[in-house]
């Protein structure tokens, strides 16, 4: 399902020339870059103006703005004046990346020559001097086959930093005392631009109750739902409670984002929520997490921005889990794709991940509620969970946390989700992340991270942490090999607690 809640990048490119260089040398080039961005599928409008001075920089702010660009790469052709192009990315409403020209052939060196390789440097000065987070990749130099891969690439880390500095937080409940780690500070999202809506567990329930079964709205949620559930609609019951849900979640997402473009949800999810609206969320957190609008569970604010993150790095839904419980040695086959038994983990929710995140699933009930609320009776307001084994295949697990010094910090860490029965219920796999158990022991718990995880159904570990650089957060963790110790590890203690021999 397409991604409904995510922002469209139109990319502008701007040509600079320092004057004492021929304009016609930028103007060349940035034609044979922009041809290239279009061979790689990356369609970029070219700004008529190459900036030479202040005035050209407020043309083609004015350029920019008219053809509706909403990120911007600055191209030096040749050195570039580094106060006027610095000046476009100050003014420049959006993510702005730099790069630059390299040259072409020895044949060109004494008449054709850019000298863009140390304009470079002294453009990167003055984004300093105006503290400007330019995204500038890690080979910013080069001819335009190989610049036109990296603009591509900055399209997709611009979706991300506008998607964030445009996005809602609708929360409903309070964050619950048994998780106080979804007791976050929520300045640092005002920090990165995000607004917080926090509101009653009774505006929700009001909301719903609204919500009238014969609404048309209603029944075509039901329609859906039955189609994607197939075999799996095991409750057809109770397909009309979760529409109404849904429908009134969705009318809630479309009238209450207010000034901003998306929105997502962190709302309560129990214990109480069951008695009043008589069945789970989860499912229906699904359907819209399908979308690219996450609902996270258990009112984690951070989680469902992690979330949104992890959806619009990866271009596919996404999902929120527990880092839950370690995998038995008699579960444990096949190829670890390059992890260590030790590292193998379950990542579980009780029942939130979309059904094309599945290798497969039906409708269920939650068995930790049921026991807490209806045992010995047989399932009635604890139903509505949407359980089954993971889809196997590229993950990346990620969390963006306000911690408890109200500071912004960050994990990002590439592996597997392995094709092996998990056993067990609930939406629930086997996650396979090289050099975990020491990342589990000297982040998760060293640095005090939360055990919710967003989890990205690719591999894209590259763009988050870009995007949380371009966006100014500075502690981001990822897994380290062995030999590499992390701070404060005692370095005479190997894998397994075991003692170096001196």
């Amino acid at each position: 399902m397409a991604l409904t809640n995510a922002p469209e990048v139109k990319l502008a490119i701007v040509g600079v020339s320092r004057d004492c260089f021929p304009i016609a040398l930028t103007r060349q080039r940035m034609g044979r870059l922009v041809q290239a961005c279009e061979a790689v599928g990356q369609q970029v409008f070219a700004c008529p103006t190459i900036i030479e001075n202040e005035k050209d920089t407020v043309q083609a702010l004015a350029e920019a703005a008219a053809a509706g660009a909403n990120a911007a790469v600055i191209y030096l052709g040749n050195f570039g004046p580094e106060g006027p192009l610095a000046i476009f990315a100050q003014r420049f409403p959006g993510p702005v990346m730099a790069i630059a020209a390299a040259e072409e052939s020895k044949d060109t060196l004494m008449g054709g020559r850019g000298d863009a390789y140390c304009g470079m440097l002294n453009a990167s000065y003055n984004f300093g001097l105006r503290k400007l987070p330019v995204y500038i990749p890690q080979m910013p130099v080069g001819l335009p086959d190989a610049l036109a891969a990296k603009v591509k690439y900055f399209a997709v880390l611009a979706r991300v930093v506008i998607g964030l500095q445009n996005l809602r937080v609708i929360g409903f409940g309070p964050r619950p005392q048994d998780f106080f780690a979804c007791n976050a500070p929520i300045k640092p999202l005002y920090d990165l631009g995000v607004e917080v809506t926090e509101n009653s567990e009774l505006d929700l329930l009001s909301l719903f109750q609204a919500v009238d079964a014969n609404d048309p709205a209603v029944a075509a949620t039901v329609a859906d739902m039955e189609a994607e559930l197939g075999k799996g609609n095991t409750y057809p019951d109770l397909l009309v409670k979760l529409a109404r849900f849904e429908t009134a979640l969705m009318r809630v997402y479309e009238e209450g984002r207010g000034s901003r473009q998306f929105a997502v949800f962190a709302d309560k999810c129990w214990p109480a929520f069951e008695s009043f609206f008589g069945f789970v969320p989860c499912y229906v957190n699904s359907r819209l997490s399908s979308r690219g609008i996450p609902v996270a569970c258990e009112v984690d604010i951070y989680g469902a921005v992690s979330e949104y993150l992890c959806a619009l790095a990866s271009d596919v839904p996404a999902t929120l889990l527990d880092i839950n419980n370690t995998v038995p040695d008699d579960l444990i086959s096949g190829d670890l794709k390059g992890a260590m038994p030790a590292d193998l983990f379950m990542g579980f929710h009780c029942g939130n991940t979309p059904s094309c995140c599945m290798k497969n699933c039906s409708l269920k009930y939650q068995l930790i509620m049921h026991r807490l609320m209806e045992a010995p009776n047989e399932p009635d307001i604890t139903r509505g969970t949407l359980e089954g084994q993971l889809r196997p295949g590229p993950t990346t697990f990620f969390r963006l946390q306000g911690n408890a010094d109200s500071q912004l910090v960050s994990y990002v860490a590439q592996g597997e989700i392995l094709d092996i029965d998990p056993h067990s219920f609930g939406g629930i796999g086997v996650f396979a992340i090289p050099d975990f158990a020491r990342f589990y022991r000297h982040v998760l718990i060293g640095k005090r991270f939360p055990h919710h995880g967003a989890v990205a159904f690719a591999t894209c570990g590259e763009v988050l942490y870009d995007a949380l650089t371009l966006l100014g957060v500075t502690d981001i963790n990822t897994p380290l090999p062995a030999g590499a110790l992390y701070p404060g590890e005692n370095p005479f203690v190997m894998n397994g607690g075991v003692l170096v021999k001196g």
